[in-house]
């Protein structure tokens, strides 16, 4: 598939970095059993797309996504057997699945309402930013759901704390930007105004290189989950191991040497 023709949300490619947006803001940008697939997809091809170093997952329109479609989603969900049911709770599984797996680093720009699915997309990023009227909340048992969806109880503890995670995951209430900050879950506050720019600052940054190296550090801090500290310690050797014998690792160190700033190539 190409990156930037996409049919069910924005995307472009600029300088190594791709932007993404859900395209609804007359509807705080739901998500649609089309979008759920294409995004989902479109990270899949993201793994072999050697002309992106970084992806932003913006807002839009002054929010972020409001989560699954209440009449596109939730309504033919009640019309669907068990067989359908699952497939479909797969299908959104994947998407997180593929954003893991994808080999590069994402900043989640995000603005206003971050609901549900939206704040899935949010918690499976690498990096957040956040304006002052972000609120992110996991809402799924404020629908009769369990909030094990798509990651959350595996992820957000993770991110801020078994505690805290369990205290949104059970209530569904909102998280508010100062409270995502102080719990780290956002890497910080940004104006409004500035979002966007920030954003591209960070991608910019990031895609700068060394990006075999980013994409090293990107499965590690998956893959580390499930591994014992032995195996952990273990593996970060081998995957150090397998970095210094690239180029960037050469062209850090010349440039060092030559106290000039290392100018990274991917290889």
């Amino acid at each position: 598939m190409t990156l930037a023709a996409t049919q069910h949300f924005q995307s472009r490619v600029d300088a190594g970095i791709a932007t993404l947006a859900l395209d609804r803001p007359e509807r705080k940008n739901p998500l649609t059993f089309d979008s759920y697939a294409e995004l989902r997809d479109w990270f899949r091809a993201l793994r072999d797309a050697d002309e992106v170093e970084a992806v932003i997952f913006a807002s839009n329109g002054g929010n972020f996504s409001s989560g699954g479609d209440v009449h596109d989603i939730i309504g033919p969900l009640l019309e669907m057997d068990m067989k359908e049911l699952l497939a479909f709770t797969r299908m959104t599984g994947d998407l997180v699945k593929a954003m893991l797996a994808c080999g590069k680093p994402i900043v989640a720009a995000v603005d206003g309402v971050c609901v549900g699915a939206g704040a899935i997309i949010a918690m499976a990023s690498d990096l957040r930013l956040a304006t002052p009227d972000a609120k992110t909340a996991f809402l799924f048992t404020r629908v009769g759901l369990a909030g094990c969806d798509m990651g959350a109880c595996a992820i957000l503890p993770r991110i801020i704390g078994q505690g805290r995670a369990a205290e949104l995951l059970y209530t569904g209430r909102s998280m508010s930007a100062e409270e995502g900050a102080a719990w780290g879950f956002y890497n910080r506050i940004v104006p409004a105004d500035e979002l966007d720019a920030e954003a591209r600052k960070l991608a910019e940054r990031i895609a700068a290189g060394p990006n075999f190296a980013h994409m090293m550090t990107k499965t590690m801090l998956a893959q580390e989950w499930s591994l014992s500290l032995e195996q952990a310690i273990e593996a970060e050797a081998q995957a150090q191991a397998i970095c210094m014998q690239t180029k960037d690792f050469e062209r850090a160190y010349r440039a060092f040497v030559d106290k000039q700033k290392p100018e990274f190539e991917g290889d």
